[in-house]
This record gives C-alpha cells, sequence and structure tokens, in this order.
C-alpha cells in the first residue's frame, strides 16, 4: 500500500500532508496548500501557537480540489461551489460532475494592440492596500508578486494601473493551479523582447537632433505594439494542437 492511499492520522502537519500527496500529484507545494487555504477551500485547524494541523478530512478536500485541477482544469471558483454543495449535503464526492455544465464566459484580449494603448500621459500612484483591494488578492500573493520580479514598486513604494490590472490577471491564472513561480516564464520573456526593442530604438534616442527622444519613444510603442500582436499570434498557433499531443 502506498504513502498516498495509507490511513491517513488525524492532527497532521502540512509537511505530512504534502508528502502524502506528492506521490499523485509531484507538483503540488506547501505553498500551494497555503494558497488553496487562503481561497477558502480548506480550514485545518490550527494550534494554540498557530501550527496548522490537518485532518483526514482536510486531506481528501485536499486531493479532491487538486484532482478537479488536474484532470479537468477547473477553476477554483467551480471546484469551491461544488465543495459548498457537498457540505451542504446537497450532493457527495461522487455524484458532483466535475465537467462544466456549460461554457463559461472567457477573458479574451484584442487581436491587435495599438501603439496608443501603450502611451503613458500620467502616472498613478496606487497604495499597497489598494492595489490588493481592485486586484482581488491578499497581501500574502501581493507580496509573491514583488518577490519574484512581476510587480516592481516604484521608489515611493507605490504602484500603477497597469500592476492592478497584471495582478489581477496573475489571480485568474491561479485559479488553474499556476502558481506565481510559474509565472516567471512569462516575465522572462517580455524581459528578452524589451532587450531587443532597446537595441533598435537606444541609438535613435542618443541622436543629437531636437526630436530624437520622442522619435525613440514613439518606435519603442510601435515596436512593443507589433511585438504584443506577434505573441498573440504565435501563441494561438502554438495551442492549437496542444491538446492533441
Amino acid at each position: 500500500m502506498t504513502a498516498a492511499h495509507q490511513p491517513a492520522p488525524a492532527g497532521m502537519s502540512i509537511g505530512s500532508v504534502l508528502d502524502r500527496l506528492r506521490p499523485e500529484f509531484p507538483d503540488v507545494t506547501i505553498s500551494k496548500i497555503r494558497f488553496l487555504e487562503s481561497e477558502g477551500l480548506i480550514s485545518p485547524e490550527r494550534t494554540p501557537s498557530g501550527y496548522r494541523r490537518f485532518s483526514v478530512a482536510d486531506c481528501e478536500r485536499l486531493r479532491y480540489v487538486l484532482t478537479a485541477q488536474r484532470d479537468q482544469y477547473l477553476p477554483l471558483k467551480v471546484i469551491k461551489e461544488q465543495l459548498e454543495a457537498i457540505d451542504r449535503g446537497a450532493a457527495t464526492v461522487g455524484s458532483v460532475d466535475t465537467r462544466p455544465r456549460r461554457p463559461r464566459p472567457l477573458a479574451v484580449a484584442p487581436g491587435e494592440v495599438s501603439p496608443e494603448d501603450l502611451r503613458s500621459d500620467h502616472q498613478v500612484r496606487v497604495a499597497r492596500d489598494d492595489l490588493c483591494a481592485r486586484a482581488g488578492i491578499d497581501v500574502a500573493f501581493l507580496n509573491e508578486l514583488v518577490g519574484s520580479g512581476l510587480l516592481v514598486p516604484g521608489p515611493a513604494g507605490y504602484f500603477d494601473d497597469d500592476a492592478v490590472l497584471m495582478a489581477r490577471t496573475a489571480k485568474s491564472m491561479s485559479e488553474f493551479g499556476l502558481e506565481v513561480r510559474h509565472l516567471r516564464a512569462f516575465k522572462l520573456a517580455a524581459d528578452r523582447e524589451a532587450g531587443l526593442v532597446a537595441q533598435i530604438a537606444g541609438p535613435v534616442a542618443k541622436g543629437r537632433d531636437a526630436g530624437a527622444r520622442e522619435r525613440a519613444e514613439e518606435m519603442v510603442r510601435e515596436l512593443a505594439a507589433l511585438s504584443l500582436t506577434l505573441h498573440t499570434c504565435l501563441v494561438k498557433a502554438a495551442v492549437r494542437g496542444a491538446l492533441d499531443r
């Protein structure tokens, strides 16, 4: 009998739960378990000193969530609704259909990006608490985004509207099981694209004529818009046959 299917002791630590789940879910981490707790999908008891103690039911609940994410690609919102139905006695684990019953609205981006979309005529100052409220995230998730380099506050510690959109997008992606560390790949790709744009526009900005800086900024916006459209086309082509592999 494997560790994943042995009777689970009551009052398990988060490390013990992780050991039990990893044979079946190799990518699960302590931070993922804590995130699922923060989203209200599990509610382990706490010792007087603040340590989490997981019950058998908590462990099975986690297995249910991770299975639904892995096998059905369900967002956490849908999984939470299913668990709430089970808690109310309106359904049992075996009776819940983990397939979406109807198509849900999908978040979509425009097919093309205009250079004007990348113009920043004024700087908006968004405090940390305001960013969390507007993006629907908690401070722990914000700290993860900052720590990974996905969000960079200004010198005074404020953010801008783009940071709010970025945080909200990262939160939506996390509902599909993507952790902040997984999003680093997007940051690295963006940095490479920005470096290429800088190589082209940099010499223009160093020109001696009066309008050199303005022409370079316009070139950056135009190249960035084209690169975003190209990126969208490449991703679309790449994922078209992803499910058939």
